[in-house]
């Protein structure tokens, strides 16, 4: 299972950083990938990271603000986020697959096996 922390309020502009971790050994853990729900939208992909190797994926709308990473000394993830918008706005959730290969993208949110409950960040303008 997977615990997810971080979120809350911040000023247009401001940074926030959310971290997702799993609950007990991350043996077979293939990938994590953050993903997030505006109000009236569909989920959508954020970014994401192979667990072995740290190969990284971001969506085109990050344009280079956000940051996913894995912290060795906590045995997680964080996606790093700076510059935040007020489109930012969303439900963020954390997602992990255990599939190394699958006909769904790592961008998909059909390839994750676990998901985390979401955490709210709202940025305001």
């Amino acid at each position: 299972q997977l615990q997810a922390s971080g979120g809350g309020l911040v000023q247009a502009g401001g940074s926030l950083r959310l971290s997702c971790a799993p609950s007990g050994h991350a043996y077979g853990m293939y990938a994590v990938g953050w993903f997030r729900q505006a109000p009236g939208k569909e989920r959508q992909f954020v970014a994401t990271i192979v667990w072995i190797g740290g190969s990284t994926s971001y969506a085109s709308f990050v344009k280079g603000r956000f940051t996913i990473a894995r912290d060795n000394a906590k045995n997680s993830i964080y996606l790093q986020m700076n510059n935040l918008e007020p489109e930012d706005t969303a439900v963020y959730y954390c997602a992990a697959t255990v599939q190394p290969r699958s006909r769904y993208g790592l961008d998909n949110t059909a390839r994750y096996d676990y998901w985390t409950q979401g955490t709210l960040v709202t940025v305001s303008s």
